[in-house]
């Protein structure tokens, strides 16, 4: 289950709350009582680990030259060879 970051617009009162995304969106401040309880925008917080794509490809490192294929024929006239 999301968690939710919600706000009062009226006395400022700030918390997160364990919702389902089917559930109703939370309108009545626990703090003060007024209607101005509003979700809030935030990042979402989470991490890849093990040894998926992200720490294969994307972790860091040397980025590799792009460099055309060699010549299949070695005579320079292949489509992957470039024109001088």
């Amino acid at each position: 289950m999301p968690i939710y970051e919600y706000r009062c617009d009226s006395c400022g009162f700030q918390k997160e709350h364990l919702q389902k995304m089917s559930d109703p969106q939370l309108t009545t401040c626990p703090d003060c009582g007024q209607e101005s309880y509003a979700k809030q925008l935030s990042a979402a917080g989470f991490q890849l680990k093990g040894n998926g794509w992200y720490a294969t490809d994307f972790k860091g490192g040397s980025k590799k030259a792009d460099t055309p294929p060699p010549c299949q024929t070695g005579e320079g006239s292949c489509s992957s060879c470039a024109v001088s």
